[in-house]
């Protein structure tokens, strides 16, 4: 059976996979796992639940808000906010758990739940899966407050000036003189995005900060850049941002409209912090699939890296594991622990361009510390996934082309975790060995592993 919680959260087609009735039993199964048994004359137990800009947000609003309130739990409506800002709120109100709606990058019609444990953290695995497992029980196989027990529903009178409040707070000097292009990607940063910005002190031009409920994510925000590399260029802008649909990552254009990506994000703030003295252990957390570049880089300067597997959520779990504050990924998910639970792509770019004014240095000087090496991604479809680890002749391939490249390049085979597929990673001197590396390596999958 299909495990319902994915990487991040359940996610399906609003409406066909995420109905109403299973926003509804999430949520009271939620409340039953999250939440302390409920104690007569104590107060009720909260929930704060915030949304993006779909069209399907308000209806499983509607649902959750419903589940949680039969379960006696208190619920304080933010709106429109991104996922940090939820995160950020359900630690500062005190919340027992916090709800998300949101599918982040996904297409409009899709969209997803997600939760947080008191104080803003992300569930475990186990937590999820007794999420799950309470959703498909017997819906009176737990009382259910009647009467004055319900559940009461507030609204947060100005949560999106407590979050950028949070945000600005968080960085030191102004960024006046700086203008800098948002790309909100109509989703949840439209609103909260600029003006936070705006309070640090930038000129902020904005761009797909206008939601009508089904342009989210539509030609806009991190997974369409170009948008945003014409717009810093032609406004001979210093920098520019671009948030997904939830705005928890973001990435970054120079001001000749280059692309600066997660890992160069990252090594720009670990920098900051290792020259401050508070990046922990000198270590920063990355993922697998980081450029070799950012590798070299951080050891040049004496940082230490950590790789996980892909996900943010991994990158999360060995930050905690180990009291690491800064970690992240080449898509853009930036986790810095001294301020945040979650990846958080508006105040990545806060701390991105408060580096800047304190150095008063340029975006394309300070992404240039990572080199970054040539990296071809290619996708095997139609093969068995999970004989990649077994299959003798496909490890003699690639200890063969890891010899071949030597220092100066890496091979990287990754099963995909929702797809018959897998992905064949090479990074090289130079994009043409790379290509025929992947491509070669890319055959021996498919002629060993075929269905």
């Amino acid at each position: 059976m299909t495990r319902l919680f994915g990487t991040d959260g359940v996610r399906g087609l609003a409406n066909a996979d995420l109905t109403p009735e299973l926003a509804l039993g999430l949520s009271v199964a939620a409340a039953r796992v999250l939440v302390d048994p409920l104690v007569p004359d104590q107060p009720r137990p909260v929930a704060v639940v915030g949304r993006d800009t779909r069209l399907s947000g308000q209806m499983l609003e509607a649902a959750v808000v419903a589940g949680l309130t039969s379960a006696g739990v208190d619920v304080v409506l933010l709106g429109e906010l991104p996922t940090p800002g939820v995160a950020h709120l359900t630690a500062r109100l005190g919340a027992d758990l916090g709800v998300m709606i949101s599918a982040s990058h996904n297409a409009m019609p899709d969209n997803g739940i997600k939760f947080f444990a008191r104080g803003g953290l992300k569930l475990e695995d186990d937590v999820e899966d007794e999420i799950e497992s309470e959703t498909g029980a017997d819906a009176t196989s737990a009382p259910r407050p009647v009467g004055g027990g319900l559940g009461r529903v507030r609204t947060h009178p100005s949560p999106v000036e407590d979050y950028a409040s949070h945000l600005v707070g968080t960085i030191e000097p102004s960024l006046a003189g700086l203008t800098v292009v948002l790309d909100c990607a109509n989703g949840a940063a439209s609103e909260v995005g600029p003006k936070a910005l705006r309070d640090a002190g930038a000129e902020v031009i904005t761009l797909a900060a206008e939601p009508d409920g089904l342009n989210i994510n539509d030609g806009c925000g991190s997974t369409h850049i170009d948008l945003l590399r014409a717009a810093v260029v032609e406004h001979g802008a210093d920098a520019g941002f671009a948030v997904d649909g939830d705005a928890d990552r973001c990435l970054a254009v120079d001001a000749a409209g280059e692309v600066v990506d997660g890992d160069q994000i990252l090594a720009i703030l670990a920098l900051a912090l290792h020259e401050r003295g508070a990046l922990r252990s000198d270590t920063v957390v990355a993922t697998v699939m980081s450029n070799l570049g950012f590798v070299r880089a951080m050891a040049t300067a004496g940082v230490s890296v950590r790789q996980t597997a892909v996900g943010d959520r991994y990158v999360l779990e060995a930050m905690k594991a180990s009291g690491h504050n800064l970690g992240g990924e080449q898509s853009g998910h930036v986790i810095m622990s001294d301020h945040a639970t979650t990846g958080d792509g508006l105040l990545s770019a806060l701390h991105v361009l408060a580096r800047m004014a304190v150095t008063r240095s340029s975006l394309a000087d300070l992404a240039g510390v990572v080199q970054r090496m040539p990296q071809v991604l290619v996708n095997v479809a139609g093969v068995d996934r999970t004989r990649v680890a077994t299959d003798v002749d496909l490890a003699d391939a690639v200890a063969k082309a890891e010899a071949e490249l030597g220092e100066t390049g890496r091979v990287l085979l990754r099963p995909s975790g929702t797809e018959q597929l897998v992905r064949v990673m090479v990074e090289a001197a130079d994009v043409e060995t790379a290509q025929q590396v992947a491509g070669e390596l890319a055959d021996v999958v498919r002629r060993r592993l075929a269905l």
